[in-house]
């Protein structure tokens, strides 16, 4: 696989250049003592280097190796012990965590892009920090101050790691029919029990504690997902001995190998509630808006280093050549359209990503940061509108550009040595976990569009609609962008009209893409428009909008169509015909 370059320029662009965050900060009382432009370049500068220089070269090499199991011990690869301890030194567990407990308290607009290089590096390495700070964000939220005191420190300073125990073996997606059970004991503490399932990082060597965040159901617990809560389970309990859960094995996977995918076997472990009784799956989605969008980054961050292996390879390959070049000469792959359409398509979807990201990551930290509780409550709408879209259109297009990638490099790309095809494998998971694609456009056309009538896609649409209007673009590509909102209005107006649970179903994903190439759209007149001199980073984004607008956004047209279509035959086949 190529070397990997952290696209750092692209990075400040969009912080400083498209959102200005810089000055945001500094008019913001808490982040103008953590964070200015020349911290978060300083910050992005030492995480290219430490994704560069100690998780990337070793990628290849532990997609090979994968992790080892034997006698319920997990080993990992060979690199990720000095990577960890390189992340775990330079603070990077505690980016975006609370500083009352040791951690840094950056805002998720830098932390994104910190995330993507991590992802960019090595998919399965990042999995690593990324659940202990789920975990440390669900425990900072919802924990009692004992717990927090206790655990948080070491979890932020990456001494401890941490997971999330949610699935089990019958009970996926629907967590309301989870088994393990909780039962209260004398001094205070749980015994939990029962069996989980796609455990990321439940069993590893790169630290000497995990601490596990549990889903169970106490003995009169409400029926379905009422009835869960949330437990706090250590790999070791506080006076040093183990506790009674097991790794019964790990799985053996597509993609992101060189992490820990596990079977966890609790077995009258002792746990500590996490929040209230039965409120266990409200404290998990706490952290489930600030998971789904790192997952959205863990498609943008691969498609970003394919990218990278997919251009370097047309710039050196000499294959073919244009009219009236010598037949005995060959010319590199960029003469040929076809090769710079993928390029080009490869580069709009991921540059369009991360600025997407980051517009989402703004809003979080609006919610998390603001003083003006009107704002706080408007970023959080817009949040939870755009986090499915974030986890399920970036993803999707990660896997796509991807293939992207592993096509340029022809019969290469189905090499192992050159890495694309791991590329292709790692990112498969993205669409999956955390919720599957499919379900996240039910999620955003069943929760967050129709009962609301549509009014959080309006304030989106009217938002880039003024954008249109009031800033410096093509007259073309403002024509193209109002268009496109016009008809993100009209389908959204199908379906709420309709008010079919079915209707909704069956255009569920057809949606989430429609608007998804709406954002994107949106996103890369951001981006022009801020590209307003003749540097050659600027002249590239005009460029790629360009493209974007004219051979990327018509796929709406399409996709307005499908979902305007009949439906009918979707259901009416037996199931004894599957």
């Amino acid at each position: 696989m190529s070397e990997f370059n952290p696209p750092v320029a692209d990075i400040e662009f969009l912080l400083n250049e498209v959102f200005n965050l810089p000055q945001q900060w500094a008019n913001n009382p808490i982040l103008a003592e953590r964070v200015d432009a020349d911290t978060a370049s300083a910050m992005l500068a030492e995480c290219a280097k430490l994704s560069r220089d100690m998780i990337a070269p070793f990628s290849r090499e532990a997609d090979e190796q994968g992790c080892s199991f034997s006698e319920g011990k997990v080993t990992t690869a060979k690199g990720h012990k000095a990577a960890y301890q390189a992340l775990s030194e330079g603070g990077w567990g505690g980016l975006t965590g609370n500083p009352d407990f040791g951690a840094l308290g950056m805002p998720k607009a830098l932390a994104v892009h910190c995330e993507e290089m991590f992802a960019s590096a090595d998919l399965s390495f990042s999995l690593f920090p990324m659940l202990t700070a789920g975990a440390c964000l669900a425990l900072n939220e919802h924990g009692s101050d004992e717990l927090k005191q206790q655990y948080l420190p070491k979890m932020y300073s990456g001494e401890w790691a941490g997971s999330m125990c949610l699935t089990e073996p019958h009970a996926g997606s629907d967590l309301g029919i989870i088994r393990s059970k909780a039962t209260a004991q004398d001094d205070g503490s749980y015994a939990i029990s029962g069996t989980k399932i796609f455990i990321t990082g439940g069993e590893h060597d790169l630290t000497d504690n995990i601490i596990h965040l549990v889903l169970a159901k106490l003995p009169d617990a409400p029926a379905g997902p009422k009835g869960i809560s949330m437990f706090l389970v250590p790999k070791i309990l506080n006076n040093g001995q183990a506790n009674k859960l097991s790794c019964g094995s790990i799985e053996h996977k597509m993609g992101i190998k060189a992490s820990p995918t596990c079977v966890m076997n609790f077995d009258g472990a002792t746990g500590y509630l996490v929040g209230q009784e039965n409120r266990g799956l409200m404290a998990m989605f706490t952290m489930m808006n600030y998971e789904r969008v790192g997952v959205g980054i863990q498609g943008i961050g691969p498609a970003e280093r394919s990218y990278q292996c997919a251009a370097q390879y047309a710039r050196e390959r000499l294959q073919g050549r244009r009219k009236g070049v010598s037949p005995d000469q060959a010319e590199s792959l960029l003469v040929h359209p076809d090769v710079r359409r993928m390029l080009f398509t490869m580069r709009a979807f991921t540059e369009a990503g991360r600025c997407f990201s980051t517009y989402t990551a703004n809003l979080l930290d609006i919610t998390k940061f603001s003083d003006d509780e009107q704002a706080k409550q408007q970023a959080a709408e817009q949040v939870a509108l755009l986090t499915p879209i974030v986890k399920g259109f970036c993803t999707d297009r990660g896997l796509e550009t991807c293939v992207l990638g592993q096509q340029v490099l022809g019969g290469h790309g189905f090499i192992r040595e050159w890495g694309q095809e791991q590329l292709v494998r790692d990112v498969r998971i993205t669409q999956i976990y955390e919720g599957t694609n499919g379900i996240q456009a039910m999620d955003l056309l069943g929760r967050k569009v129709a009962p609301n009538q549509g009014a959080s896609v309006a304030h989106l649409i009217a938002e880039a609609q003024q954008f249109a209007d009031s800033a410096t673009l093509t007259t073309e590509m403002k024509s193209a962008l109002l268009a496109a909102c016009q008809q993100l209005q009209e389908c959204t107006q199908y379906i709420v009209e309709q008010g079919s649970p079915e209707l909704i179903g069956a255009t569920a994903v057809y949606y989430q893409d429609l608007i998804g190439y709406v954002i994107f759209a949106y996103m890369w007149a951001k981006m022009a428009a801020a590209a307003n001199s003749d540097s050659e980073l600027h002249r590239n984004k005009r460029t790629i909008a360009q493209f974007y607008y004219s051979n990327l956004l018509p796929r709406i047209d399409s996709l307005k169509l499908q979902i305007m279509a009949d439906h009918s035959a979707l259901m009416a086949m037996e199931e004894a015909a599957f």
